[in-house]
């Protein structure tokens, strides 16, 4: 019996969503010693997704299929992963739980070194790779197309030139502003009752729990395992309340997401990247980003959001914040306060810490940057962009945890991210006041529509660039993003 495209894509689906199954274990209640062994299973796993891309029976469907609109991202799939060695898949694969465990110990001991021979795999993988596919400009190029098709070190190269000269000036005019109070979120607050009230805001927020779960993580990250399962995970440190509350929020609008596809691309090439091998339903990282940006600062920062939910807030830790005001607590959370941690960024200085990153990415590419020089390189970096002292590995190099994933590529789109969710934001009020009026009265719903209409439906049927051109968007200008944070903070 010949199996169609379509059945030999969902199969495919089912394969990746059960990685992403072995994933979401491993980085939230796997026990530490099953680390190896759980490399072991995903590089199995990806070996035999990578198998069913080149497996000719898979051409053979391709061909049958003649315009089903899934064929051409199929063809390239193919395309991609025949210039790429199997064992090199394999052993990224396999690489990256060992590695998610390192920088764990690492970052929880605060010593890069029990990292770095683990990370100097990921960028001679990395390295491996941009080879067999191939680039003519700089080798960072075949690793962000992978999360962001379209965008090169150059085209990077310029957005953060422009981003940076408009930044700056917002930075120095905000930092010369009388600091607000910030004391209280410092606090102790239980973590319990952090995942309490975290829980209530994605119920708030639209998240559907019937279809989700919230757990815990060291870093915050959310993964679907098709539409019907989208799981979220926050951290709750005790002495800073904000991170569980906008680490969730954040991975909220992941989540939204990705349970907003349209379910017609349930198990189908339009929710399943053939090209990095995940299941996934948004288009790119950007677009992704876009959606958890969106909802973390131009909804959860607002005073219309606050002035709905601090009263819960303050009934759930009356004894942290009951002198405070929602006014105060408004204006702590949208404090200018450069420092050393990115999810604990304010908006202005967010996206310097995301341009150190990629210059140390591209720098490892190219090799004119070692793996072993990355904290002095990040140190320095940090002073003299930020003025911030780094006092140790886990508040400095050693803070996120994608490099261990074998992500080198994907710190762009949180950049990529910010200025689409501003674009999008001015898109609707321009074109649906109703909408923003619906948002400043703490109404997400109309908004929720539209992002559902506009972006969440398509799944990967269009790319980040098409669904802006169809708003009549371009895919990389930056003046919506500098007026918003012009706007807020000047």
């Amino acid at each position: 019996m010949t199996i169609d495209l379509r059945t030999r894509i969902g199969r495919l689906n089912d394969v990746l969503c059960t990685v992403n199954m072995l994933n979401w274990d491993a980085r939230t209640q796997m026990a530490s010693g099953g680390a190896e062994t759980r490399g072991h299973q995903v590089a199995t796993l990806m070996g035999i997704a990578r198998q069913m891309i080149l497996d000719p029976a898979m051409q053979d469907a391709v061909d049958a299929a003649g315009d089903d609109p899934q064929a051409q991202a199929v063809r390239q799939a193919i395309d991609h992963h025949a210039r790429l060695p199997a064992d090199l898949l394999q052993a990224k694969a396999q690489h990256a739980t060992v590695a998610g465990a390192a920088w764990a110990k690492a970052r929880g001991q605060g010593d890069f070194a029990i990292f770095q021979p683990h990370l100097e795999k990921v960028v001679a993988f990395a390295r491996r790779t941009a080879d067999a596919l191939g680039h003519q400009g700089h080798p960072y190029d075949p690793m962000v197309q992978v999360f962001e098709l379209g965008e090169t070190a150059a085209s990077l190269e310029t957005l953060f030139d422009s981003l940076r000269a408009g930044i700056l000036p917002i930075l120095d005019r905000a930092r010369t502003r009388p600091a607000p109070r910030t004391d209280f979120l410092y606090r102790d607050y239980d973590p319990q009752l952090q995942k309490q009230f975290a829980t209530k805001i994605a119920h708030a927020l639209g998240y559907d729990f019937d279809r989700g779960r919230l757990d815990t993580a060291v870093h915050p990250f959310e993964v679907s395992f098709t539409r019907n399962d989208v799981r979220i995970t926050s951290r709750w440190p005790r002495n800073y309340l904000p991170m569980s509350i906008f680490g969730t929020i954040h991975e909220v609008g992941h989540a939204l997401y990705e349970q907003g596809v349209d379910p017609i691309h349930t198990r189908s090439v339009f929710a399943t990247d053939m090209i990095g091998l995940y299941a996934v339903g948004g288009t790119s990282f950007g677009m992704h980003e876009s959606q958890s940006r969106l909802l973390e600062n131009h909804v959860g920062r607002s005073p219309a959001f606050w002035h709905a939910h601090f009263p819960h807030l303050r009934d759930t830790f009356p004894d942290q914040l009951s002198d405070v005001t929602t006014e105060e607590f408004v204006a702590a959370v949208n404090r200018v306060e450069p420092g050393p941690i990115r999810v604990e960024a304010d908006e202005l200085t967010y996206d310097l810490h995301i341009m150190l990153r990629v210059r140390i990415e591209m720098a490892l590419m190219e090799g004119s940057l070692e793996v072993a020089d990355i904290p002095d390189t990040w140190n320095q970096a940090m002073k003299s962009d930020l003025g911030i002292e780094i006092d140790s590995d886990a508040h400095g190099c050693l803070q996120d945890v994608h490099w261990s994933s074998g992500y080198i590529g994907s710190f762009p789109t949180y950049t990529i991210g910010n200025m689409t969710a501003a674009q999008l934001m001015r898109h609707l009020g321009e074109g649906s006041p109703g909408v923003i009026s619906a948002v400043n009265e703490s109404n997400l719903e109309p908004l929720r529509g539209s992002l559902r209409e506009a972006v969440w439906k398509h799944g990967r049927s269009l790319t980040r660039a098409q669904i802006l051109d169809r708003l009549g968007l371009a895919s990389n200008d930056p003046s919506a993003y500098l007026e918003y944070l012009d706007r807020k903070f000047s």
